[in-house]
């Protein structure tokens, strides 16, 4: 999984049949350990994340299966919103 931030929306009017109907998200990826990390990429939103919340995000099959939708090109899922994050450092 991977923990990343809403930072904007993504409106395709032209897209795959099998897309209509999903809402699509820009996230950019959150690393508590090294915060200058500053890359972003699309996910679906399948749990109604609003811009600036920061998500719980998976990738690959595990995308595919959290929207249900068998052959969906799909390669990236917003599955959770994040309450907050701890990392113990040494």
């Amino acid at each position: 999984m991977i923990v990343g931030e809403v930072i904007g929306n993504v409106w395709a009017t032209r897209k795959e049949s099998t897309l209509s109907g999903l809402k699509f998200m820009v996230v950019r990826y959150k690393d508590p350990v090294a915060p200058e990390n500053i890359k972003s990429f699309v996910a679906v939103d399948c749990v109604g994340a609003g811009t600036g919340e920061q998500v719980l995000v998976v990738t690959g099959s595990s995308a595919r299966m959290a929207i249900q939708i068998e052959g969906a090109p799909v390669d990236a899922a917003i599955v959770g919103i994040v309450d907050e994050v701890q990392v113990i450092s040494e």
